[in-house]
């Protein structure tokens, strides 16, 4: 049994306000958009903390599989307290991440179902495409834009802008055919008829703000910062955050997961290079006992 197993992440359990506030948290402490990280989580799960795909490891409230996951907590879990996490997991030289024992690897992948956790990472994955994308594309990236990163990767989403800017009509499963064969209603429209780069970046658009948590009846301010008036800016994990500095190296690659159309995480812009802990550190298990714990108060 998962160590996350008693943890209140049931969508129809009253967890709306939660889900919300964890976002808010997130929004608050990596500068990612508020209205888009809702949109993302409306799009990927109808906010339902434990979504499951049918057809891949996607799991969550913004539909990590299990690679993502792995990757965006090895790369940012110490900064928020999971670094008896990060420590576990390790990369292949085929560029693969594993964790070796499988009990550990089943409660970093039940992180996934915690909104809080989920949240964070989402919004440090946006974080790290964005910059990547204005690096790339030389203009600030917009909110659709930092999805079409979550939906093709970083290094898709960069060739898929850098495209339309100069010939939009160009059809996006000619560009993209393994992520137009996985996921057909987006390429294509209902006739059949292949879409347009520039049709399927209003598409996302358009989903975005149909369910971007502006105001109105969600009760959130779309002025300003756009997060909820009540919000909880302390995530418990702040009192376990290691304060140690990481070190950006490496260039991101550009592969696309073609089942999903959302693994990319090697493009990753920041690799961190996590400090070694000293020898008053808390040790691992420690570490995640107590992240537990801290985590299950914050239910």
């Amino acid at each position: 049994m998962s160590a996350f197993s008693g943890l209140t992440t049931n969508a129809t359990a009253g967890t709306t306000g939660r889900v919300q506030q964890a976002i808010a948290t997130a929004s608050r402490r990596t500068g990612v958009d508020f209205g888009y990280l809702m949109g993302q989580a409306r799009i990927e799960s109808s906010m339902n903390p434990t979504a499951r795909a049918g057809t891949s490891s996607a799991t969550g409230l913004y539909q990590f599989i299990d690679q993502s996951w792995l990757a965006i907590v090895n790369d940012h879990g110490a900064k928020y307290g999971m670094g008896w996490a990060s420590d576990a997991i390790q990369k292949s030289g085929s560029g693969r991440y594993y964790v070796a024992d499988p009990a550990l690897r089943q409660q970093i992948l039940d992180l996934r179902n915690h909104p809080e956790t989920a949240s964070v990472m989402a919004a440090e994955l946006a974080s790290d495409n964005r910059a990547y994308l204005e690096q790339r594309i030389g203009r600030p990236a917009q909110a659709v834009d930092l999805y079409l990163a979550h939906f093709l990767g970083a290094g898709g989403a960069a060739k898929f802008l850098s495209t339309m800017a100069y010939a939009p009509d160009t059809a996006g499963a000619s560009l993209f055919p393994d992520a137009a064969r996985a996921n057909r209603g987006i390429f294509y429209d209902r006739q059949g008829n292949p879409r347009s780069l520039a049709a399927i970046r209003d598409q996302f658009a358009a989903k975005l703000n149909g369910g971007g948590g502006g105001g109105g009846a969600d009760g959130f301010d779309s002025a300003g910062t756009g997060l909820p008036a009540n919000a909880n800016y302390v995530q418990p994990a702040d009192y376990l955050r290691i304060a140690r500095a990481q070190t950006a190296a490496g260039d991101p690659l550009a592969d696309m997961d073609a089942l999903s159309g959302e693994d990319a995480l090697a493009s990753q812009q920041a690799l961190a290079d996590r400090q070694p802990y000293s020898d008053f550190a808390p040790r691992a298990e420690t570490a995640r006992l107590a992240y537990l714990m801290l985590a299950t108060f914050g239910r």
